[in-house]
């Protein structure tokens, strides 16, 4: 389709922004007229109580109303009332400047799903930005992205955006609050969309922020770990269980000497613990991507299409059948010394310790392959 044929919406969230709505939609109008194409500008009001919504109607922009208040319920509206087949996202309380839009076109047109307008690679006015966001907040996050996601960027937390209406179907956005912003680079590096940045200016807010610092920064750290099981309950699960289950076997024949220390049945019973823990943490993780998977948020997960193919029901429980009988059988060999002995004091601390773990272990397993049948992983494939 030709470039000036393409339609355009610009898509801004509004609560009460009275004092910068009007100048913002007068940029994005201005914006159009310089690209050179059909376009239009959607204002979603997000239950304002002062004049923006009429302001903005007034200024020419198409309002529509999202009572239910959040950062992304109010885009999500926007979005979805657009007709645009590129879209272009900014707040409206004046601090991006909507004259910038076609500087986001030009990827676009390369092939580009997602533009991110960095503000640290273009102009940042004094005062816009807290120094604690600037030097720690933001970067952080984007450490975050990198490691969990492999999305490179400088200013992941930009509320100047671009994106095609495709992209935006494929996304499939569904949270509500200010995480909106990380689920959407989430989910585009989930679908392996193609992402890149654009400098842009940013201007101090010269109206009372709507945001709680520390409130929202957990907010999109939260979404970032809980859409990312491998490093919230994988990797420290299978730690937790190998170092557990090493020294568990370690400990099992007697007492085992590190750096000058004697570790007994005491570290024993530690170390069996973690061993239960970490079996525990992993499979959460297990669980997790088995749900993103059923529900297409993770096309592509190897842990999921192994667990598919080599622990369905029946193995699982003909495994955990199996670890549970050797707990029981070590456990069974202890309990008829102790009767022999009189039902004395039970000396046989080690054993003990080791058949409780297997038994617990196996019948931890049993009921894992239950509850991933219950996912529907089966029914998948």
């Amino acid at each position: 389709m030709a470039r000036r044929l393409l339609r355009i919406s610009i898509i801004m969230p509004c609560l009460n922004e009275e004092g910068t709505i009007n100048a913002c939609v007068a940029k994005a109008r201005k914006a159009l007229l310089q690209i050179g194409c059909s376009g239009e500008v959607v204002v979603c009001d997000n239950g304002s109580t002062d004049n923006s919504a009429w302001l903005a109607k007034k200024a020419g922009a198409l309002v529509v109303l999202e009572p239910k208040k959040g950062y992304g319920s109010a885009y999500l509206t926007g979005i979805r009332a657009s007709k645009g087949d590129w879209l272009v996202i900014g707040d409206s309380d004046n601090t991006y400047n909507f004259l910038e839009a076609p500087k986001f076109i030009g990827p676009l047109t390369r092939g580009n799903d997602l533009v991110i307008g960095s503000r640290f690679k273009g102009r940042m006015s004094k005062g816009s930005m807290p120094t604690l966001n600037r030097f720690l907040g933001t970067p952080v996050l984007n450490l975050f992205l990198r490691l969990f996601y492999g999305i490179k960027l400088t200013d992941s937390q930009s509320g100047m955006r671009a994106l095609t209406k495709k992209a935006f179907r494929k996304m499939k956005l569904k949270t509500l609050g200010m995480e909106f912003a990380s689920e959407m680079l989430v989910r585009a590096a989930q679908e392996n969309l193609r992402i890149t940045e654009v400098p842009i200016s940013y201007r101090r807010r010269v109206t009372p922020t709507k945001l709680s610092r520390f409130r929202d920064a957990w907010r999109h750290l939260r979404f970032m770990l809980l859409f990312a099981p491998t490093y919230l309950f994988l990797v420290p699960g299978s730690i937790l269980m190998t170092v557990g289950l090493f020294f568990l076997l370690i400990l099992a024949p007697g007492p085992f000497w590190i750096l000058g220390r004697v570790l007994d049945y005491h570290s024993m019973i530690f170390v069996s613990m973690l061993t239960l823990l970490g079996y525990q943490i992993f499979m959460l993780g297990v669980y997790a991507k088995a749900y993103c998977w059923i529900e297409g948020l993770d096309k592509q997960s190897l842990l999921i299409i192994t667990t598919l193919h080599y622990f369905r029901l029946e193995k699982g429980i003909l495994l955990g059948l199996a670890i549970s009988l050797v707990g029981f059988l070590i456990g069974l060999v202890t309990f008829i010394g102790w009767a022999q002995n009189g039902f004395g004091p039970l000396w046989a601390i080690r054993p003990a310790i080791l058949a409780m773990t297997f038994f617990v272990l196996g019948i931890q397993i049993i009921f894992s392959a239950f509850f991933l049948s219950v996912l529907g992983i089966e029914r998948k494939d």
